[in-house]
């Protein structure tokens, strides 16, 4: 919002019981927002209005996951208002389609040893050939939900219980890295390329996770060449699949997750590095929106809503 609003756009927001569909038109309930770069003052609403989604350019999709029910139905408001010309970051199809732990488990080279299941026995199994496991729900975020577990841990039955529901939802098991102690690597790709610097966030003493929700310390480094070549080939298939953002997590030299719903860390990496990856996914979005409307005019792409 600071970047759209630095650009000269107008910016609206509006949460999810703020859109609806009324007679074949996505429509919302929006409020104009001026914000601050300020942490104490950091925003200030206009009136409600009802207005057409239409009548916005870019609606950039910010809701955390979980990607649960209510979340689905919102992205059948958004479809619709991507049908009616406005661009919709990312898309609301791929918002439905891609489930940040599972996407990255289709990058086999780069994860490490997994399993997706429901099952206490194969839990147990992939357990005793790795000896030390994580264990995690499938749509969690900011580090909630996540164990690590040994072999001889008798708590094992009881995660598998509040984890799984007693084998109703699946979760994914991951062999520990050890790696982690160095950081959880967030690293930024826009339109298919990764930004030249990653938020770097460092677990507490005596933690594995390095969630910024849940850690007390982060920074920001430039991309070595095993970073560049996850990232890198991340991104070709997000630029295949028309997603604008997203955020990996990189653990050593493994890929653990792709997030596309809302990911963080644009804050840290601006302040640190002097560069901001807010700046260029926006001028990327105008750009992708222009790009799509016959005649338009790309220096006045004026409003957008988060």
């Amino acid at each position: 919002m600071l970047a759209a609003q630095s650009a000269g756009h107008e910016v609206f927001v509006m949460e999810q019981g703020d859109i609806f569909i009324e007679n074949g038109h996505a429509r919302g309930i929006v409020q104009g927002i001026q914000v601050f770069d300020n942490q104490e003052d950091w925003y200030a609403l206009s009136d409600k209005q009802d207005m057409p989604l239409a009548q916005l350019d870019i609606i950039f999709m910010r809701k955390d996951p979980p990607v649960d029910k209510r979340f689905i139905h919102t992205t059948y408001v958004l479809d619709q208002a991507a049908a009616e010309g406005v661009t919709v970051t990312n898309p609301p199809a791929t918002l439905r389609d891609f489930n940040e732990k599972i996407f990255a488990s289709t990058f086999a080279d780069y994860t490490p040893p997994y399993t997706i299941t429901t099952s206490q026995t194969v839990l147990k199994e992939f357990l005793s050939v790795h000896k030390k496991i994580i264990m995690k729900p499938l749509d969690g975020m900011g580090g909630e939900g996540v164990f690590m577990v040994t072999e001889d841990d008798v708590n094992f039955d009881v995660i598998w219980e509040t984890l799984t529901g007693r084998g109703s939802y699946p979760i994914i098991a991951q062999r520990f890295i050890p790696e982690i102690k160095q950081g959880d690597k967030r690293i930024i790709i826009i339109d298919g390329t990764p930004f030249p610097y990653m938020l770097v966030r460092l677990p507490k003493e005596g933690s594995v996770r390095g969630n910024l929700a849940v850690s007390g310390d982060h920074e920001v480094r430039k991309l070595d060449a095993k970073d560049l070549e996850i990232a890198t080939a991340v991104g070709k298939r997000l630029a295949q699949e028309g997603i604008l953002l997203a955020g990996i997590d990189v653990i050593g030299s493994y890929l653990t997750e792709v997030n596309i719903t809302s990911p963080t860390g644009f804050r840290e990496i601006a302040r640190i590095s002097g560069q901001n990856p807010a700046t260029l996914l926006l001028e990327k979005a105008v750009a992708l929106h222009c790009g799509k409307i016959q005649g338009a005019d790309c220096g006045t792409t004026d409003k957008a809503a988060a």
